[in-house]
């Protein structure tokens, strides 16, 4: 580019840029590549995820974008000035063992660029640990030590030490493996906003599908080609893009379901509308019922601010488990 200079492995873009950008860039090791010629971007406030099959190289293309390894050809190129510590935090999940650290001081490191050569920290640096800590919610933790904490807690912390690294950039690897859905989504929600109120650039490695089609801004798709789709994630559905790759076994992606099949072949038009309404399309096919609009068979569903009521034959019904067992004990 026409102002670019080299600076720690990376080109140095100008202003009004990505926050982060590859031309034709291949990674992968000394005698094999993972990906050929990626031309991807960074931008800010958006919030990007990297998916594909097990193996097929996200975390070493991580690695790659964070200067942990050196790409095979290509060219990296950021938009801040300063140190690559200052420019991009990288959360790896890798095994390591910060035990003997409380959760303040285990933050605190992402202060280290910022300090002297005497590892001082000033109390500007405390200052940032604790808006950090206060921003992802664990600043009742600050002087647990890390081995007490929980995996959704360590979670928190480690992004609370991304954030107090002050980068433009964060690039997370499986930042929700082994946690729960409760913890899943704090932490997916906690990044989006980090993207919206922060302007960062933010890049997860995951293989959560289903939370990345509703909280993504952009989806990088690894192909077996060694390329990567770059679009949003309703163009990644709605071309069978996803559903091609992963080729899913019983699970329809356009209607987010399990596939299920009326083998009892008996169908019902369902009326209602609603929670209930979906929920009980769903206890009805999961019992082997099909659903058409134009069956012989009606259920109403009423659903009100204190109450869901069932309808089927001039019958009410107060639970849908009373309105599957009397279709089962009265079948036509």
């Amino acid at each position: 580019m026409g102002n670019s200079k080299k600076q720690e492995g990376f080109f140095l873009m100008g202003s009004n840029q990505p926050l982060l950008e590859t031309r034709d860039l291949s990674v992968g090791y000394r005698n094999h590549a993972l990906f050929k010629d990626l031309n991807l971007v960074l931008e800010p406030g958006k919030l990007v995820c990297l998916m594909g099959p097990n193996g097929i190289g996200k975390s070493t293309l991580i690695k790659t974008l964070a200067g942990l390894m050196p790409p095979r050809s290509g060219t990296l190129m950021v938009s801040m000035p300063g140190n690559r510590e200052k420019q991009i935090a990288t959360i790896i999940n890798e095994p390591s063992s910060p035990g003997h650290l409380t959760v303040e001081e285990i933050v605190l490191l992402g202060r280290y660029p910022y300090m002297n050569w005497f590892l001082r920290q000033e109390n500007t640096d405390f200052n940032v640990v604790r808006k950090a800590l206060s921003y992802t919610g664990v600043e009742y933790l600050a002087n647990q030590r890390a081995d007490t904490l929980s995996d959704g807690q360590m979670q928190l912390v480690m992004i609370s030490r991304a954030i107090a690294q002050e980068t433009p950039v964060m690039l997370l690897d499986e930042p929700t493996a082994h946690l729960d859905l409760n913890n899943r989504v704090e932490i997916m929600n906690l990044l989006r906003r980090l993207c919206r109120e922060k302007n960062k650039a933010i890049l997860i490695a995951t293989h959560e599908l289903d939370l990345a089609l509703q909280t993504a801004d952009l989806i990088w798709l690894a192909n077996r080609s060694q390329s990567i789709q770059a679009d949003i994630p309703e163009n990644l559905v709605l071309d069978d893009s996803i559903d091609q790759l992963f080729q899913f076994k019983g699970f329809t992606l356009k209607t987010g379901r399990v596939e299920q099949h009326p083998v009892k072949n008996r169908f019902f038009n369902v009326n209602g509308e609603g929670y209930a309404w979906l929920w009980t399309r769903n206890a009805l096919e999961r019992n082997g019922y099909g659903i058409r609009d134009e069956a012989q068979e009606k259920i109403s569903v009423t659903e009100s601010d204190s109450s869901i009521t069932w309808e089927k034959d001039g019958l009410i019904f107060n639970k849908v488990s009373a309105l599957l067992r009397y279709l089962e004990e009265n079948q036509s």
